[in-house]
């Protein structure tokens, strides 16, 4: 069963992949935020909408670009 589902992610995948990655540089994190920016115009508050589930992905995905590369503010 799992490999007719595959297929349809394969070719799925096919149209996504190029918005949809663990970003490794600036540009490609600074390229996701852009994404995430325009989901959730787009997604609201509305966590029943189609694309609630990626826009949810991409902020994870930010989320751990930052996690390893941008330096916490300290308070003092």
């Amino acid at each position: 069963m799992l490999r007719g589902d595959l297929g349809g992610a394969l070719q799925a995948w096919n149209d996504l992949g190029s918005l949809v990655y663990v970003p490794h540089t600036e540009e490609e994190y600074c390229q996701l935020v852009v994404l995430l920016d325009e989901l959730i115009d787009e997604v609201g508050e509305d966590e029943t909408h189609v694309f609630a589930s990626l826009m949810e992905v991409i902020g994870v995905l930010i989320e751990r670009y930052e996690d390893e590369h941008v330096p916490e503010l300290t308070g003092e």
